[in-house]
Order: C-alpha cells, then structure tokens, then sequence
C-alpha cells in the first residue's frame, strides 16, 4: 500500500475553553489534491499552522513521509516541513522588496542561491505563471489583485517544494481571474509532482484544483469523498454547506 504523503491522526487542539480541533485523522496521498471545506471558526487554518509548526497541537500525529513531526528533533522537523510550500489568503507579499525579491525570498533567506541566480530563478518561475520578467523589477503595490496572487504563486513553487498549501486561493478574485489562478495551481502542482493541501470557500474551485474533499464539522473530519461528489452528495452538513442552505444541522453559533 502506498504510504501517505501526509497523515494525520487524532489531531486536537483547543484555546482556552474552545476546542478547535477535536480528533482531526486526514491522509494526503502522493501526486494528489485535497480541499478542507468547512465553516469559519472549523479550524481549517489552525490544521494548516499545526502541520507548518506555527501552532503546537495538544495531541495527535502529523506524519510527513512516515516521520511524526511533532516527536522528531527541531533540526529535523524543519527539514520536514522545509518541503512545503504556502500560497496565503491575501499573497502576504513583502511591500519594501520588489517583485523578483518577493519570488525568491525563501531561497535567498536559506542562502540556497546567490542574489544573481535567485533574479534569474524568479524570472524563470514568473514565466511559470505568466508573468513578464520585467514584473520582478515592480512593487507589489504597482500589480492588480490578479497579478499579486500570480506572483504569491510563483514565490509559493520557486523551491520547488513537495507538498503545497493554498488558503482561499481565489479570494478577492472575479470569477474569470479565479478560474486562471485554479489552472495555474493545478499546472504548477501537477508540473512539480506536487501534493497539495487546499481551503477554501469557493466550491468551483475546490473540484477545479481538487481530487478528495473533507468537510471538517464540530472538530472532525465529518465526510471525505471526491471532490467531484461535493455538489451531490446526501451527506446532510455538506448539502447545506456547498449549497448555502440556511436550514440544516451546520447553525451559527451564538457569542456569550
């Protein structure tokens, strides 16, 4: 059987008296796409900070290629984690380095390559997702939204990284610029051999850039299928989830 990519097992988490994270078990296998559907507050992004290292779990497994991250030593979890790469809500690009910086900035930052090398590297990759090279010489303040997200992308797949994470990789975006971006990933992805690890809220885009669904629901994995399935399943919280049905078991919950 072929070992999982990413495994990860009894996964919890709380802040506090709230209880983010209750038993997430997800398996990402190699070569493929999974999205993370769920409602704001499910704990998408608190499973994605607890696998980059950002948020230390209360308990659970986080296995990247058999190894638990979280009982190995702090110079070999980084090396584990250091095969991930990260597309963020909002690009989370660097205002004071222009746009080539932005692109090679992990590379530059692990003294992985020259400063001459990385410039011609971030040309090479922005070319990946169709952008000039003369882009790397502006600012991020100077690009539209599309073309941010675009060079978010290309700093996300500079190192070529093994596993890839995309957090509403659509968001801010119209309809057309967002279909671009969803086959930009899934060429990047499928070019790079990449498995990847989605949020997001956008269900034509989640079976757009996705081969499995979960759909996380009170702390858990409440339903996983194909992403394909999203729209016509008879699951009762993913019905009323990816058709935005005011009734049904998900009910917004009430602050005290």
């Amino acid at each position: 059987m072929t070992q999982p990519k990413l495994r990860i097992r009894g996964l919890k988490k709380a802040f506090g008296d709230k209880r983010v994270l209750d038993g997430i078990d997800l398996d990402l296998m190699p070569g493929t796409g999974t999205v993370v559907i769920g409602g704001s507050g499910t704990g998408k992004s608190v499973l994605i900070k607890c696998i980059l290292g950002l948020v230390t779990p209360d308990t659970g497994i986080i296995e990247i290629d058999g190894e638990d991250v979280l009982k190995a030593p702090r110079h070999r979890a980084r090396q584990l984690r250091a095969q991930i790469g990260m597309l963020f809500q909002n690009g989370a690009l660097f205002d004071s380095l222009p746009v080539w910086e932005n692109v090679a900035f992990g590379l530059l930052a692990g003294k992985k390559i020259r400063r001459a090398a990385a410039r011609d590297k971030a040309a090479e990759v922005l070319a990946q997702v169709g952008l000039d090279a003369s882009v790397g010489a502006l600012s991020p303040a100077e690009l539209s939204g599309g073309m941010q997200k675009r060079v978010a992308l290309a700093r996300a797949i500079a190192a070529e990284p093994a596993i890839m994470f995309f957090d509403e990789p659509t968001t801010g975006l119209d309809p057309i610029m967002g279909a671009v971006i969803d086959e930009l990933i899934v060429d990047c992805v499928k070019r790079l051999g990449s498995t990847s690890l989605s949020i997001t809220h956008d269900m034509a885009s989640a079976q757009r850039i996705a081969d499995r669904a979960a759909m996380l629901y009170e702390g858990r994995v409440s339903w996983s299928g194909p992403a394909a399935d999203l729209l016509t399943t008879a699951d009762p919280v993913v019905d009323q989830f990816t058709h935005g049905r005011a009734q049904g078991p998900i009910k917004m919950a009430l602050r005290r």
